[in-house]
């Protein structure tokens, strides 16, 4: 990349960049040479699942040995039996899209219905529908619209994604956590965590891309795709899925911008844009503008950045908000924000006069700059506030609908919901917050059960009794961030 960061046609830098050493907050990879030719015979292996046939290893020894290789047969990998593990990793209970077909009734004669869709994909006359629009509450009470994709749809777009993943997968940076395989939300958190525990790190910039899946400029997600794939096939059915508009209220309506959210081809998508746009930019401006540490997470569109200097975040902020702008985004003006986070932040603000540091959320969780019972530094998490009472509001309208239930089929579903709830927020340092949310789980219930009858006998006595019997208990579920964190790398 050149210095500027910003010529027309991504590049991307002969040597990976994505070492363990020096950048903590990154985990590296390491991966052996080529050999074969792309279209090898297929033979077992475990990144499609397992006990499933991937015809894909070459794929990826092409990719890593030759950062500069475009693809021009991939097409052929969309095979048969990658459409059948599509298939069964779509969850049975997910929603129809506009053609109503469901999980069950497609599977019920599964194995001609693929052979046609296989067909159709490789003679070319395979069809994308529009997607269904529907809109789901976000935690601040705004609606968030999301497009929900025919069942043949969401099966082609996994196939396509298991394919594409072989050459993107040894592009992207250590440092982009989200939507990949083998990767997830807590291995994010673990890598800001230790990234500034570890780091000199004394400003954290939390940047918030405006509308990023309606902003994506579709123009420059192709040059991108085109940076890696040369198959017009497979581009014809990405272009397919973007140009198949959405269906709302009976009405259909045109998609000329982004990338549907919902979408099982979306994540991808987002990540191969803002590797071009974000990642490769960012490495490069860490190696030469940055006079200290910096480190950096994305997962998806949520970007956090930390930084050893405030000239050196000033300046990344003020360089960001240019590079954002040439490929049509923008940062939300309220929602990014550049504070005094670290080790030395309270008592830095302290001698200046100023209050406690300020917390940021990122991934669910607030980040407070906190001190262990020893008065060691240590970032604490504890869940996001507007988050918790949002998913208790949801439990308590559930509670409404379900309280004429058998006691027992209520058990079982709060225990899902408490048990989802612990295995993603039950994280050190946030048993208060994970306590307090079974407590308000189990008074909801027990107002819930009162009103079944005017003459209830239920007393709180039994209530803790049957809480003790159907919710799990409110225990740490993840090992400390720097155990799993180099566990991993």
């Amino acid at each position: 990349m050149n210095e500027g960061g910003k010529s027309d046609r991504p590049v991307v830098p002969a040597n990976p960049l994505n070492k363990v050493a020096g950048a903590t907050a990154e985990v590296g990879e390491e991966r052996g040479r080529a050999k074969g030719n792309t279209a090898s015979k297929t033979r077992p292996g475990h990144s499609a699942g397992p006990g499933v046939p991937s015809a894909l290893e070459r794929v990826r020894e092409v990719a890593r040995g030759d950062k500069e290789a475009r693809f021009t047969a991939l097409l052929h990998h969309v095979d048969l039996a990658r459409l059948r593990v599509a298939y069964r990793a779509i969850r049975p209970q997910a929603a129809p899209g506009v053609d109503g077909a469901t999980w069950a009734e497609y599977g019920q004669d599964l194995e001609v219905n693929l052979q046609d869709l296989h067909a159709r994909v490789q003679s070319g006359r395979y069809r994308a529908k529009p997607s269904r629009r529907v809109y789901i509450p976000k935690a601040d009470g705004r609606l968030r619209p999301l497009g929900i994709a025919s069942l043949e749809d969401k099966i082609v777009q996994r196939a396509v994604v298991e394919v594409l993943n072989a050459v993107y997968e040894v592009d992207f940076r250590g440092f982009s956590y989200g939507f990949r395989p083998g990767r997830g939300p807590h291995h994010a958190l673990d890598a800001l965590t230790v990234g500034i525990g570890r780091k000199r790190v004394n400003w954290v910039l939390d940047a918030d891309i405006r509308d990023f899946f309606n902003q994506l400029d579709r123009s420059w997600l192709g040059r991108f795709l085109e940076h890696r794939i040369a198959d017009k096939r497979i581009l014809r059915l990405i272009d397919k899925w973007l140009t198949a508009g959405v269906i709302e209220d009976g009405e259909w309506a045109e998609c000329d911008q982004g990338s549907p959210q919902g979408a099982s081809v979306s994540p991808l998508l987002a990540n191969v844009y803002l590797h071009h746009v974000f990642d490769l930019w960012a490495e490069w401006w860490r190696r030469r503008r940055a006079h200290g540490d910096v480190i950096i997470v994305r997962f998806a569109d949520d970007v956090i950045v930390g930084f050893e200097h405030e000239q050196d975040a000033q300046r990344f902020l003020s360089d960001l908000h240019e590079r954002f702008a040439k490929f049509g985004l923008q940062l939300h003006p309220d929602k990014t924000r550049l504070i005094e986070f670290g080790r030395h932040a309270a008592r830095n603000r302290a001698a200046r006069g100023l209050g406690k540091p300020e917390t940021f959320d990122f991934l669910g969780l607030t980040h407070i700059c906190g001190t262990s019972k020893t008065g060691r530094f240590w970032v604490k998490r504890i869940t996001i506030a507007k988050r918790m009472r949002a998913k208790l509001r949801q439990v308590n309208d559930q509670l409404k609908h379900r309280r004429h239930e058998p006691i027992p089929v209520q058990g079982q579903w709060l225990r899902s919901v408490v048990a989802g709830h612990l295995a993603y927020y039950a994280v050190p340092g946030n048993s208060d917050a994970v306590s307090a949310f079974r407590f308000q789980v189990t008074k909801h219930w027990f107002k819930a059960l009162r009103r079944r009858s005017q003459r209830t006998r239920l007393n709180w006595a039994r209530m803790n009794r049957l809480a003790k019997r159907w919710l799990p208990p409110a225990h740490v579920k993840h090992p400390f961030p720097e155990v799993r964190f180099a566990a991993r790398t």
